[in-house]
């Protein structure tokens, strides 16, 4: 499997710094005539920038474990890919079949919040990639990975996301090229960052699904406003989860949850 994963072009629709900061060992202490070079305005400002700019996340690298995945599965399936303006972003593949489903994380998390449904949607007869977001453009990302399916067999694609992973789902089906099938958001805000969820809805022009826990505070209301801005997708299903507060991923641990979600994405398959 090679390193960094460029897509080949596909016939018809249906195919598929570390920055390492400035080291303050050694500052502490008396010093000595040598010292007036680090006691400098500019000296003591490029200490202050250094301490309060966090780090740029590592580059992704083909294997990586994510912190939850086995040997086994970071070997057969934790890849590195192009995101649809080039930067590289690593995930997680898994599964085979035609229908082929890209699943975003939550702000709070990584690839391993769907590990679990990724494995278990792969041995339902989907092929999955969920998304590890690095690079602070999730839609693009997601957009990069549906290329990667598409390219890998899928001749059908579904995007499912987690709060934000949700709203970047659909900014990400508003705005790709080649239109999903169809969408899940779960607890998704109707805005983060640069993306603009409550606009996108109103682009969708396919089949949507919005659950959030009716007790999950703004991303209930948000739910409901999404579903009401989706006045061009053929099917617009709003599923409130009563009694709920739970978010994101963590509302699919209901199995009554995950049969709807399930159901959903089958529907759409081929």
């Amino acid at each position: 499997m090679a390193a960094l994963r460029t897509p080949a072009p596909f016939v018809s629709v249906c195919a598929t710094v570390l920055l390492v900061g400035l080291t303050l060992a050694g500052c502490s202490g008396e010093g000595g005539r040598n010292d007036s070079a680090a006691k400098s305005p500019d000296a003591r400002a490029a200490v202050k920038k250094a301490e309060t700019q966090p780090a740029a996340p590592a580059p992704p690298v083909e294997g990586d474990e994510f912190g939850c995945l086995t040997p086994e599965q970071a070997k057969a399936g934790s890849i590195v890919f192009k995101s649809a303006a080039g930067s590289p972003t690593g995930g997680f593949l898994t599964g085979s079949g035609n229908t082929g489903i890209v699943l975003a994380h939550q702000s709070d998390g990584n690839v391993c919040q769907w590990k679990d449904k990724a494995v278990e949607l792969g041995k339902a007869g989907f092929r999955v990639l969920a998304v590890n977001n690095t690079t602070g453009d999730a839609a693009d990302e997601i957009e990069g990975a549906a290329t990667v399916l598409r390219t890998e067999g899928a001749w059908k694609l579904l995007l499912m996301g987690a709060s934000k992973g949700g709203t970047a789902s659909l900014e990400a089906a508003a705005h790709m090229p080649l239109k999903p099938d169809a969408v899940v958001a779960l607890s998704a805000p109707t805005a983060y960052g640069p993306m603009d969820a409550l606009a996108a809805a109103k682009n969708i022009t396919v089949p949507v699904l919005y659950m959030a826990g009716d007790q999950d505070g703004t991303f209930a209301t948000a739910a409901r406003e999404l579903s009401a801005a989706s006045t061009k997708a053929p099917e617009d299903r709003l599923v409130p989860v009563k009694g709920s507060a739970s978010h994101g991923v963590a509302l699919l641990a209901a199995p009554g949850n995950w049969e709807t979600v399930l159901a959903f994405l089958k529907k759409y398959c081929t």
